[in-house]
């Protein structure tokens, strides 16, 4: 009798599958917790909050983690692919737009969700995302792209060179041991 049935191969690369997600969600998380845990601290000291509470960073940790699901739904979509002629920037660059509006839209559902939830109405609450402002959302946008950009370029030239070569140019060979 076989050990290995053809649903343990499927298993083992769905359960691969679902870990690779994880990981990748998770450092996504970490590198917009980043982003988004600087920001509140700097909007705290800006409106010179004394003394600084804990509970912004809780809520950017939060929203980074629903960005980073924003993201990983957006890359679902639409994958990232890159053109060897073009190169990273080229290739990346429209699709870096598509991501923002793709995070900016479900950011707006959010908001509509977020005053269903307390008791408003859907439309009204969408409305108040970004205060409001037209102006703070394309401030908020351009801080958003800003942030993604990054991402996107180090995802590319991991697709283009390799993992393991992207983390050599970043970081350096790792030392051999000698034995």
């Amino acid at each position: 009798m076989n050990a290995t049935s053809p649903n343990s191969a499927h298993e083992h690369t769905f359960k691969q599958k679902v870990k690779e997600e994880f990981i990748k969600a998770f450092q996504l998380t970490l590198y917009f917790g980043t982003w988004f845990c600087a920001l509140a601290f700097l909007g705290a000291t800006s409106l010179d909050e004394r003394p600084i509470p804990l509970s912004i960073f809780g809520f950017a940790l939060f929203k980074a983690a629903i960005c980073a699901k924003f993201m990983l739904v957006a890359q679902a979509a639409f994958p990232i692919k890159v053109d060897r002629k073009h190169g990273v920037v080229s290739s990346l660059f429209l699709e870096s737009v598509v991501y923002l509006l793709v995070v900016l839209g479900l950011n707006y559902l959010e908001a509509g969700v977020h005053g269903l939830i307390h008791g408003k109405d859907f439309l009204i609450s969408m409305t108040e995302f970004g205060q409001s402002n037209p102006l703070h959302v394309v401030a908020m946008s351009i801080v958003y792209w800003l942030i993604v950009w990054p991402y996107l370029l180090l995802t590319g030239m991991s697709i283009m060179l390799g993992s393991n070569a992207t983390l050599e140019i970043l970081f350096g060979k790792k030392p051999t041991s000698s034995q």
